[in-house]
């Protein structure tokens, strides 16, 4: 695959040299840093034995969000409390589908929107309850309707992929389903190293969907490599950042890790200082 730098991007891009406003404030938006989360799944352990602790040291650390995944029986209050008294932003929250039903969703749209939240990501479905085409076409309806219910309160819903999603069913990628009938409004959070482990090409997906990635996982992957940090496998770092930046759609780097060589804090810690030699 042929990656084309930056240079020429803005070379061969329709409407850069167009009125000299709009073009400022566009190349002035695109020039602010794409802020750095981290998904708390990462750190699931240290955050069952002590939420708040395990928050302090990710700000700590120099992460300017979070990413939850579970909020650990911490009331919505009590959480946009210790966000705001480390200085971090929501980046997201991985939401389970059920939580989106029409009797949940009110309760589930009061504590985003208490702790800062715009972000309902789904992060997981059993494949097995999605076996056809069909099946993955009525998933997709599902997250339009939502994504319209969502518009009405400041929010976005979106999907975050696992190596299934990058199987083919009934000859198309479920990804690509998903992708080609749901509305730009909805969220394709890819995954880098879940889409590598499936065979797929991470800056491909990323490039083919660019304006559904408000948010993506940087996670590291290897096919020779055990035990690593991000930066030391094969996904392709300064192509993504290079297509995030470019794109000036990206919102969020959320760094994820789910190597168990080393102790979770440390892990992500390290990851943090690696990611930022790329960006």
């Amino acid at each position: 695959m042929k990656y084309h730098s930056r240079r020429d991007f803005l070379k061969t891009s329709a409407g850069f040299t167009a009125a000299s406003l709009m073009a400022s404030t566009c190349t002035a938006s695109k020039k602010q840093p794409i802020p750095v989360a981290l998904q708390l799944y990462s750190i699931r352990t240290e955050c069952k034995k002590d939420f708040p602790a395990s928050i302090a040291a990710v700000a700590e650390m120099g992460y300017q969000g979070v990413e939850f995944a579970g909020y650990y029986d911490t009331s919505a209050k009590d959480l946009r409390k210790i966000l705001d008294d480390n200085g971090l932003k929501v980046a997201g929250t991985h939401t389970q589908l059920d939580t989106l039903s029409p009797k949940k969703l009110p309760k589930t749209v009061e504590y985003n929107h208490i702790i800062g939240n715009q972000n309902l990501i789904v992060p997981w479905l059993n494949p097995s309850d999605y076996p056809t085409k069909d099946s993955w076409i009525r998933l997709a309806e599902t997250f339009n309707q939502l994504a319209e219910k969502l518009k009405k309160v400041s929010m976005r819903i979106g999907y975050h992929n696992h190596d299934f999603d990058f199987k083919p069913i009934d000859g198309e990628m479920p990804w690509d389903i998903l992708g080609q009938n749901t509305s730009q409004d909805v969220i394709l959070q890819l995954d880098t190293a879940n889409a590598m482990n499936a065979g797929a090409d991470p800056l491909f997906y990323l490039k083919k969907y660019i304006n559904r990635a408000v948010t993506i996982h940087m996670k590291e992957a290897s096919l020779t490599k055990k035990n690593y940090y991000l930066g030391e496998g094969d996904v392709p770092w300064p192509e993504l950042v290079e297509t995030c930046v470019s794109s000036g759609t990206t919102e969020w780097y959320i760094i994820e890790e789910e190597q168990f060589f080393c102790a979770p804090l440390e892990c992500v810690r390290e990851d943090l200082i690696r990611f930022k030699t790329f960006i």
